[in-house]
């Protein structure tokens, strides 16, 4: 806890608009909740926050990229399968989909992963990813 008070979970909004700015009032707000709470954010919310930020804002790989590994080093914040998102960074760093990144991140612990998306395995197989790829 931080001064005091419960964590709180946050939804994607609140971290897009202290990140895009776009509605500097709401920002603000934003930014005051962060600052004076304790924060767990789901490994959903950083999904769909790259997406956002990728679709919405047009914004660069570069860009997402220093966003969500900030985002993993403040310290008042709790992230979900933190090191599952550590290893999505790192490869989606190397030019995989975040998405397909933290999929593969996430089942580590399974013995395979199968998929229809070749691009997916190759692009997998070519980063030495620790798990059995195998193409559905």
């Amino acid at each position: 806890m931080l001064n005091g008070e419960e964590m709180i979970a946050i939804d994607t909004n609140i971290l897009v608009r202290i990140v895009t700015n776009d509605d500097p009032v709401q920002a603000q707000r934003a930014t005051n909740i962060l600052q004076n709470h304790a924060v767990f954010i789901s490994k959903t919310v950083l999904l769909e926050l790259e997406w956002v930020l990728r679709f919405s804002y047009a914004l660069e790989r570069t860009i997402i990229l220093s966003t969500l590994q900030k985002i993993l080093t403040t310290d008042n914040f709790t992230i979900e399968q933190n090191s599952a998102i550590e290893q999505s960074l790192q490869w989606y760093e190397k030019g995989m989909d975040f998405a397909d990144a933290l999929h593969l991140a996430s089942s580590l612990h399974a013995e395979k992963f199968v998929s229809f998306d070749k691009k997916l395995i190759k692009k997998a197989t070519r980063l030495k990813v620790e798990l059995a790829l195998l193409e559905a």
